[in-house]
Parts: C-alpha cells; structure tokens; sequence
C-alpha cells in the first residue's frame, strides 16, 4: 500500500502517476501502435533479403507472445515421430507452415501478421537454409513490413530431427 506520508511512497506515486500518463497519452494517439526504427543500409527495398527492422518502438496496444511453433499442427507430447511422416520437410514448405502457424495464432489474439514485431528463429543450418526462409517470411511479411529478428543456430529442435525452423513471435494487436 501506497501511503502519502511516507516520502518513499511518495515518490513511487509520482512515478507510478507519471508512467500512466505516458501510457494513456502514447495510447490515444490514433497512429499505428508500433514505429519503424530503420538503421542505414536496413531500408525496405536496399537490396537486402533481411525479413527484419533494426528495433521496433511500441507505442500502443495489447503484446501478445507466440509461443513458438515448427508448423507440425496439434501433436501428441511426448513427441511421436510417425505423426509428422506425412509432411514435407523441405526447407520452404517448412517456412510456409510456420508462417500460416504464426498468422493463425495471431489472428486468434485479434491481430494479423503484419502487427508481429519481434521474432526469434531457430533455425538448424542457417547457411543452407536461411535464404529460403527470408524469402518465404519477406513474402507473408509483404512489401512493406519487416519485425525486429534474431536468429540462432541450433543442432536439432526438441519435436522432430527433421524439422529444421522453430519461430517464436511477439505481436502487438490493437486494444
């Protein structure tokens, strides 16, 4: 509890007090919820294959965080490998199930993929694959959209040797 007479707690009023008028003022702007922070050389259109932005600046809305996803769909836990034998594991099929996986649960949160911000990419053998996956993630992303990203290269991911892109996402959806 806050109390008034104590100068610690007032203070941590003042604070408290503060934050919420730049949240509330940051909220009724009615811009978009999110700004681009683009350093030199990372333009949209530079003749670059990043799928990224150098930073995003949240302005408002709700973040919803992705868990993240290899594109398998529901499966059973523990992992039961036959229940994958019907997928293709190229690299791009791979890209494009993980990316309807991302739309689906975003959408599901009241967003769409373009209020993705952040995304974290596990990728097994980033030098054979990570051109593929950029150009599948550009595609969904479209022209003009690109999330602040990290990528990480990993020896296998926990469902299925023969996965090789786990994408785990953050999104920030309108209230």
């Amino acid at each position: 509890m806050i109390s008034a007479t104590n100068p610690a707690h007032t203070g941590r009023a003042i604070l408290l007090g503060a934050a919420l008028v730049f949240l509330t003022a940051a909220c009724e702007t009615g811009g978009p919820a999110f700004e681009y922070i683009r350093l030199p050389g990372t333009e949209i259109g530079g003749g670059t294959n990043q799928p990224f932005t150098s930073a995003i600046k949240v302005r408002s809305g709700t973040i919803v965080f992705l868990s993240g996803t290899v594109g398998a769909g529901p499966h059973s836990h523990p992992h039961v490998p036959a229940e994958f034998d019907h997928l293709d594991f190229s690299t791009e099929a791979q890209a494009e199930r993980v990316m309807e996986s991302l739309k689906e649960m975003v959408e599901a949160a009241g967003g769409e993929l373009t209020d993705i911000i952040q995304v974290t990419r596990f990728m097994r053998d980033v030098g054979a694959n990570q051109d593929a996956v950029n150009e599948v993630m550009n595609r969904y992303w479209g022209p003009d959209h690109r999330p602040a990203s990290t990528t990480l290269e990993i020896v296998r991911l926990a469902t299925d040797p023969r996965f090789i892109l786990e994408v785990e996402a953050v999104a920030v959806v309108d209230d």
